[in-house]
């Protein structure tokens, strides 16, 4: 029974170093364990607050964390084993590693973040039914993404012990440099960032150029490019800088869409055109699809080749096309009816011919 002894003890102390990296794995997996259970504990809870940044927080947060954890077990392991066997450089050789994973898993955890809060406040926004500014919440978004990026190589320089500040003056004279050659990127990254900051039009917006062949439904907002989606479903790449020197129409953002057009009556039945006018426009006030608080007349307007024609003006309350083009459409029936009723006639292009001695006929 000595001998059995007597060999753990030798053991002990010859391979002293087991213990304290087994307790250090095994509280490393404790609290791998303890943050786990607490994530699926609290997380449901939190999910069913109004706010959005504490979910968000904590979804970005907890495999980061878990990580960070093993990353320090292993460290404070091999620092012990670095001390109990001499080997003092096995610390600083690993150092390096342990601050680029650091960084790394704080920049992981900041673009995490960002994203989650993202989706999570469009997901919030829908849920309520309200409406939001996607174009804002995404420029938002990738200005924080560059900003964290930049933050985090400054840090890691930082703890290789470089001078930041000598590396912010070779940055601006390169920036120099990089900005003349690529002066093109660059004009259409500052066009993408006055789109965000000006806000001529947004995702999901209907814009058109009058400068240029552009129509189309917005479907992204690069830094570079923006893509536009035609009417016949063709994407259009359109550089960003291009909007800076084009002017832009936004027919998604009008308060109202304008009915104008001409209807002619024939000359036959000029003694009917007060009343035919007078009809019409008491006609389209009362039709609840007109905006009556925006400018409405129907006049006599001009005589034409073949018929006297009177103006429509008025705008419309809705603003999406096929709706607006139902309205029109009922408008117009109606002054078909309006001017039947009257018993007068749409005029169309006539010609008479007048032959004053009349024509003979020879047989």
């Amino acid at each position: 029974m000595e001998e059995p002894a007597a060999e753990i003890t030798d053991l002990f102390l010859h391979r002293g170093w087991l213990i304290p990296v087994a307790i250090i794995m095994g509280l490393t997996l404790l609290t791998h364990f303890v943050i786990s259970r607490f994530y699926k504990r609290v997380y449901p809870r939190i999910e069913k607050t109004h706010l959005t940044w504490d979910s968000a927080l904590l979804k970005s947060m907890i495999r980061p964390l878990k990580i960070i954890i093993w990353i320090l077990g292993l460290t404070f392991s091999i620092q012990l084993l670095a001390f109990h066997f001499e080997q003092e450089s096995l610390v600083d050789l690993f150092r390096p590693f342990r601050n680029f994973s650091f960084v790394v898993l704080i920049l992981w955890f900041a673009l995490r973040f960002v994203k989650n809060m993202e989706t999570d406040y469009a997901r919030e926004q829908r849920k309520k039914k309200q409406k939001y500014d996607k174009t804002t919440v995404r420029a938002i978004c990738q200005i924080s993404r560059i900003i964290v990026v930049m933050i985090s190589v400054l840090i890691y320089l930082q703890t290789q012990n470089i001078n930041i500040s000598a590396v912010l003056a070779f940055g601006g004279a390169g920036g120099l440099v990089v900005g003349l050659a690529a002066k093109d990127l660059l004009a259409n990254f500052f066009g993408g960032l006055m789109i965000y900051m000006d806000r001529p039009f947004s995702v999901g917006d209907w814009i058109r150029s009058p400068d240029r062949e552009i129509e189309g439904y917005v479907e992204h907002i690069g830094w570079r490019l923006t893509r536009i989606r035609t009417f016949s479903k063709r994407p259009i790449y359109v550089p960003n800088g291009l909007f800076s020197t084009i002017s832009v129409e936004n027919p998604s953002r009008m308060s109202n869409r304008q009915i104008k057009t001409h209807i002619g009556i024939r000359y036959d039945d000029a003694s009917k055109m007060g009343t035919i006018q007078q009809e019409v426009e008491e006609m389209i006030k009362n039709d609840p699809e007109i905006d009556t608080d925006k400018f409405l007349m129907v006049r006599f307007d001009e005589f034409g080749p073949s018929s006297l024609n009177f103006l429509i003006y008025c705008f419309t309350k809705t603003t999406k096309w096929a709706d607006y083009k139902l309205v029109q459409q009922n408008i117009y029936l109606k002054i078909i009816e309006i001017i039947e009723r009257h018993g007068a006639e749409c005029a169309f292009p006539t010609t008479t011919l007048h032959i004053p001695e009349g024509v003979l006929v020879k047989k």
